[in-house]
């Protein structure tokens, strides 16, 4: 079963013998275009279910499932794709192979792979990983000797915690961006995989900021919106999940133009002028969309969304 969930967002799933129509059709349709086979990683039968988020140039992947293996073979290399893939181990042994050798991944480690050469990686529901598969030539503009970094076990503390972080915001969000966000979204993150490899200076400097800088505001904002309902919401907390002092954090919001409290106070309004429009929401009294919102005062709610939109809430309720 395939579905697109969104635009960007494919869905493969798959429960069964790997022979038979069922499983070429499902097959050529998930992987025909990928350049790889698939097969059981444990047993005779597949399990599998995968996600693959299409955001500009790179393809962000998060497979599960109790048994799949993914392969590279030397009949699919003749479609000319020399694409390089990250693959980050989750949970359990992830074990990568590439051109008869074997690297076997703990979690939060990391390997660099080629695409122009056979390989295979498989998980189980114990064995997880995800990758992140992007052009050869973007991530050697930023680091010009990731190649010699292939096949290697890669950890690096706190540049590998941003990437986990960062795949998984903009694996199921960044496919409903536009094409500018998408686009800056895919340099951030093939920024940060060659930090992970340790470029020179001048393309650290380049990559931090540009990458880890925007990565790291990404999160935050991110963080953000998940608690918007908390009216004890605090700058030192966002900053402390993404590893910055308060001051470091500020200093990325005002990069950007804004502040913490401005940014915080802008996305309530914008979620309590939607809640607002929503006639699913028509019974709900304002107090309680404001509260809702992260706003524990209903006088400076009504003073800010007014001061905002031109209108009182209940005005714009009405209209």
């Amino acid at each position: 079963m395939d579905a697109a969930r969104t635009p960007g967002i494919f869905l493969h799933q798959y429960a069964g013998l790997p022979h038979g129509p069922a499983f070429e059709d499902w097959r050529g349709r998930a992987f025909g275009r990928c350049g790889l086979d698939i097969g059981p990683s444990h047993g005779d039968s597949i399990d599998c279910r995968l996600q693959v988020s299409v955001i500009d140039n790179i393809v962000l992947a998060i497979p599960e499932g109790a048994s799949a293996q993914y392969s590279r073979t030397q009949s699919h290399l003749a479609d000319g794709s020399d694409d390089l893939v990250l693959i980050a181990a989750h949970a359990g042994l992830v074990r990568v192979g590439q051109n008869g050798h074997t690297v076997e991944l703990t979690p939060a480690q990391m390997v660099l792979v080629d695409m122009s050469i056979t390989g295979t990686v498989g998980h189980t529901d114990e064995d997880r990983f995800t990758t992140i598969r992007m052009p050869r030539r973007a991530l050697l503009d930023i680091n010009p000797r990731a190649e010699d970094k292939l096949s290697q076990v890669l950890c690096d503390g706190a540049v590998a915690e941003t990437i986990f972080r960062y795949h998984a915001l903009a694996a199921n969000h960044a496919p409903h961006l536009d094409a500018v966000g998408q686009r800056l979204t895919a340099q951030h993150m093939v920024d940060l995989v060659g930090l992970l490899l340790g470029t020179d200076a001048e393309h650290a400097s380049r990559a931090r900021g540009r990458g880890q800088a925007a990565a790291r505001l990404d999160l935050m904002r991110a963080d953000v919106m998940a608690a918007l309902g908390r009216n004890d919401l605090c700058l030192a907390e966002v900053a402390t999940r993404s590893g910055l002092s308060p001051r470091q954090a500020q200093r990325l919001f005002e990069q950007a133009g804004t502040t913490f409290t401005e940014f915080v106070l802008e996305q309530r309004l914008l979620q309590a002028r939607k809640l607002l429009g929503d006639p699913r929401a028509r019974a709900r009294k304002i107090s309680d969309i404001a509260h809702s919102s992260g706003f524990s005062d209903l006088s400076y709610f009504n003073r800010a969304f007014r001061k905002r939109f031109g209108a009182t809430p209940s005005e714009l309720r009405e209209a």
